[in-house]
């Protein structure tokens, strides 16, 4: 985006008044502060997609790692029954609390 530069005065036109002059001032200002801050968008936007792409490639361990866990805690829960069972099991315990 480059900015037009206004071209010199002729002579018929009268001179800019100091409203006129300022005013382009800060367009000018303002068109460098945007082509500053599209620039500053444009490296955060690859940054974040440079993020996303290592977190994906993080996916298969991911899904790996809760396969292992959802696995690994069926096997926990069953164990766990198993041993309540023998040792005459939670019903009993909670009889127990219930006649106090």
């Amino acid at each position: 985006m480059s900015t037009s530069r206004p071209s010199a005065p002729s002579s018929n036109e009268p001179p800019k008044s100091y409203y006129e002059s300022q005013r382009e001032l800060l367009l000018v200002e303002i068109a460098h502060s945007l082509n500053t801050a599209l620039h500053n968008l444009n490296h955060l936007n690859r940054s974040l997609e440079e993020v996303i792409q290592v977190g994906n490639e993080f996916a298969p361990v991911e899904s790996l790692w809760s396969h292992f866990e959802s696995v690994m805690g069926d096997q926990g829960q069953g164990a766990e029954g198993e041993s309540k069972r023998e040792d005459g099991g939670v019903e009993g315990a909670e009889e127990e609390d219930s006649e106090s």
